[in-house]
């Protein structure tokens, strides 16, 4: 079901949960896991070590964001608008507002 967003900046909560939805979509087919592991240089063994560092969330986001296949897909998924990933990018990351990305 789509969730309605306002262009108004998403809260840190939302964006940690879209972060958290992001990074079970990836690991929910194992060519896109990898493929994060890969490009992000970490293994199996050290993404749950790596899932608590500052940044991490962010990086999942980035990473989502990155290929429009991927983003189209994760926002299809979940329902929402694929801008969604990039206000939550920008919560993550400390800025206030919608980024303007169209």
């Amino acid at each position: 079901m789509k969730r309605p967003r306002s262009a108004s900046a998403t809260s840190q909560g939302e964006a940690t949960a879209l972060a958290i939805a992001a990074l079970g979509f990836l690991g929910g087919e194992e060519e896109r896991l990898a493929r994060f592991l890969a490009l992000s240089g970490l293994g199996p063994q050290s993404l749950r070590a790596a899932a608590r560092e500052p940044g991490f969330l962010l990086a999942v986001l980035d990473h989502v964001a990155s290929e429009e296949d991927l983003l189209l897909a994760f926002a299809e998924a979940q329902g929402i608008d694929p801008h969604d990933v990039e206000r939550a990018r920008g919560a993550l990351a400390g800025r206030a507002g919608d980024t303007g990305a169209a």
